[in-house]
């Protein structure tokens, strides 16, 4: 990282900034004032990003801290200052408010809109125990509990103050109806997390509704500990109207103006009820309860559908939110009950208002993450098919590359520009190759070191564990003579999401007899580490999830020691950072069509590592006829697609025979032929890299976005539009965009 001249000339000092809702630290003044004037200016137009979850630990993107180190600054004789460095240095380093791809993708999204000076700020909301904390237990399988984490010692994350109070946090007050007129008001604080690009030249502020205050009433505090909770249905539905109703009166109080509110998945989506509620009243007057028609309310909802952008995430049934009419109508306006009749139906289910359509209907446009999924969009709602385009996601590539993948590319003339240009890996030759292979390779080797460190310290404390706790080590491994453990340079395969049944984590298990003659028969080891968590009230999730557990010991014993199965307990992004980058390939077997995109695959190719997967998703558009990876399964048309979830229906014996017949080539190419192994690795970099990049994406969004831009990050995202275009012959469409948003 080039420091910036402004912090190594002037001190740890310039670093603090401050206006009327208190002090911060990360950027210099200049900077706050300049990205902060520019969201409360009423004639520019600004974004706001919502998002039920958003992921963004400091433990692995930080670019503040390695300033801070790498300028040798460590303490202040100045004691605020010296207090924000020993928060950097020495606090927590988990903000726990994401539940894994979405709110992952979240954090990426606002990391590179940051990069690239894009004025947008985020609103979510704060969660006290987080999503949850998980152990996992080799008889019982995981078991969740409370996380515990502290907001005010966490490095990156300010608690606003109040303006004319500055000793006091701010409050907002959120109204809710609640089956009444007149509403009631709900007093939240206001957390603000400083996403910060990498140059520490620009900020994308993070705001965090807090609603745990002491007096709130107990319907509110049960909905605002936990991200998800579904411990009952109508908590389900506060969480999502504590988002949505929240947006509109942060927005009056910081003053900021927007033109575009962007819904990361439909969550968020009351603030559209609010906002033609705001409609009618501006349009009918105080009394237009009495005056509205239906005509009125169609009228509003196409004035605020102008202000909509709209990205659906999953094709998956349970991903939509539903309520039941009747359960609405207790905690709603009469004329939200009456918006919702127009724009909320639900055909399938006519006594549900569905969400999903809502969000559907008002919008300006709609995307998908990923173009097989956006053909799934459309089969799933054909009425909207032509609004419905696709931008296939990415990752914010300097958080997820690794630090000894980095250092190679450093080194690397040509890839000088690799953190700002994602796309310079494109021009990699093969002259490039001969000097970028061997330093790749050693960087390989040296991260699939500190990953096989990692578990088999892991096994080593669980063991350890056994005889302090009741938890009984989750891995088969912990139990066997250490001599027995992983070894550094075998092949490693990893997988790591969500445990969801349609995700099949237990695909290739569904026969381990035939796994381990592959592996005998030519004497192949193979390390298998999964990871990932199961909602707590995802059974079948959870069922799955202990599959993994069950299987291990007859794998280890059928293949004589060869293949070792590892579940790596309390999935976070510092462990995926190490498993995407120090595996030896990434495993992907969900039911097609029902992934949507999955980001996780796209890490790995970040740093080189092959995909094994299905032909689902983004690999769909990543697998370049099998220059990047390998694909196995079923790959028929999305018109005859099941989209069902149900046992029966999820293809097992098929796609997991399918992975077998691979198996072997793969492992061939790996011990054998190990320079087209890394062929495929250096692919992957040229290849994919420069297309599933957040920058690149968030490029795809600006142009939609309408937004007037100085014209030196114009051209940046004008270059950054060119890398790839997810909606094919779009182009001529995008340069009209750009057009209307720079007459």
């Amino acid at each position: 990282m080039n420091l910036p001249v402004t912090t190594l000339a002037t001190g740890v000092e310039q670093m603090i900034c401050s206006n009327q809702f208190g002090t911060f630290f990360g950027v210099s003044q200049v900077v706050f004032d300049e990205v902060w004037n520019r969201l409360v200016d009423p004639h520019r137009a600004n974004v706001a990003y919502i998002s039920m979850e958003i992921g963004a630990d400091p433990d692995v993107f930080h670019p503040v801290r390695d300033v801070l180190k790498q300028a040798g600054i460590f303490s202040s004789s100045r004691p605020m200052v010296n207090d924000f460095l020993n928060k950097y240095f020495h606090g927590p380093r988990k903000i726990p408010n994401y539940s894994g791809g979405l709110g992952v993708l979240a954090g990426d999204t606002l990391k590179s809109f940051a990069d690239l000076h894009i004025p947008v700020f985020a609103i979510s909301l704060l969660y006290r125990e987080g999503y949850f904390s998980q152990f996992v237990d080799s008889k019982v399988g995981q078991i969740d509990h409370a996380t515990r984490w502290a907001p005010e010692s966490t490095p990156t994350l300010f608690q606003l103050r109040d303006p004319h109070e500055p000793t006091e946090p701010l409050t907002i007050s959120v109204p809710f109806f609640n089956g009444q007129l007149k509403p009631t008001l709900v007093s939240a604080h206001v957390w603000m997390k400083l996403e910060i690009s990498d140059k520490l030249d620009y900020f994308v502020p993070e705001f965090l509704i807090d609603y745990c205050l002491p007096g709130a009433p107990a319907w509110v505090t049960d909905s605002a500990h936990q991200l998800y909770n579904a411990k009952s249905t109508i908590i389900k539905a506060n969480q999502r109207r504590m988002l949505g109703s929240a947006i509109l009166p942060l927005l009056d109080v910081l003053r900021f103006s927007t033109d575009t509110i962007h819904l990361n998945e439909q969550h968020g989506a009351t603030v559209i009820l609010h906002l033609i509620l705001q409609e009618l009243q501006t349009t009918l007057g105080d009394d237009f309860l009495e005056q509205m028609t239906d005509a009125n309310i169609i009228t509003a909802a196409e004035k605020v559908s102008r202000k909509i952008v709209y990205t659906i995430h999953t094709p998956v049934k349970a991903g939509h939110d539903r309520f039941s009419r009747h359960l609405y109508s207790t905690i709603s306006h009469s004329v939200f009950d009456r918006i919702l009749n127009l724009l909320a139906h639900d055909t399938d289910v006519p006594h549900e208002y569905n969400f999903t359509a809502m969000a559907m209907r008002i919008n300006r446009s709609i995307n998908s993450v990923s173009r097989l999924h956006r053909d799934v969009t459309k089969k799933q709602f054909p009425e909207f098919g032509h609004k419905i385009k696709a931008i296939t996601n990415g990752v914010h590539h300097l958080t997820w590359i690794s630090d000894q993948r980095a250092a190679c590319f450093d080194r690397i003339p040509s890839l000088q520009t690799w953190r700002s240009d994602p796309g310079c890996f494109r021009t990699i030759t093969p002259e490039c190759e001969l000097q970028l292979r061997p330093m790749l390779q050693s960087a390989w080797h040296e991260d699939n070191r500190q990953l096989i460190q990692y578990v088999n310290n892991m096994l080593r404390t669980h063991r350890e564990q056994m005889v302090e706790t009741w938890i009984d080590p989750p891995n088969h491994l912990s139990n066997v003579p250490e001599n027995e453990w992983l070894r550094p340079g075998v092949f490693t395969i990893g997988f790591a999401r969500r445990f969801s049944t349609y995700k099949r984590a237990d695909l290739i298990l569904d026969d381990i007899a035939r796994l381990s003659d592959i592996l005998i028969t030519h004497n192949w080891p193979v390390n298998f580490l999964f990871a990932g968590k199961a909602h707590p009230a995802d059974e079948p999730g959870k069922s799955v999830l202990k599959l993994i557990l069950d299987n291990q010991e007859e794998l280890f014993v059928r293949s004589r020691g060869l293949g070792k199965l590892v579940f790596i307990p309390g999935y976070d992004m510092q462990v995926a950072k190490m498993m995407v980058s120090g595996v030896h390939a990434w495993l992907n077997n969900p039911k097609r069509p029902l992934e949507a995109s999955g980001t996780s695959g796209m890490k790995a190719a970040m740093n080189g590592a092959p995909n094994i997967s299905i032909m689902d998703g983004w690999w769909v558009e990543g697998y370049h006829g099998g220059q990047t990876g390998w694909k196995f399964g079923y790959e028929g048309p999305v018109e005859k697609a099941d989209l069902s979830e149900a046992p029966d229906a999820l293809l097992y014996t098929e796609d997991a025979s399918a992975f077998y017949d691979l198996l072997p080539s793969i492992l061939q190419t790996f011990y054998e032929r190990p320079d087209d192994y890394m062929k495929k690795a250096l692919n992957n970099l040229r290849l994919n890299i420069p297309i599933f990049n957040t920058h690149r994406m968030a490029a795809e969004y600006v142009n939609q976005y309408s937004l007037q831009l100085a014209p030196e990050v114009r051209d940046k995202i004008d270059l950054l539009s060119q890398l790839y275009t997810s909606e094919e012959n779009a182009s001529n469409q995008q340069a009209v965009v750009r057009n209307l948003a720079n007459p």
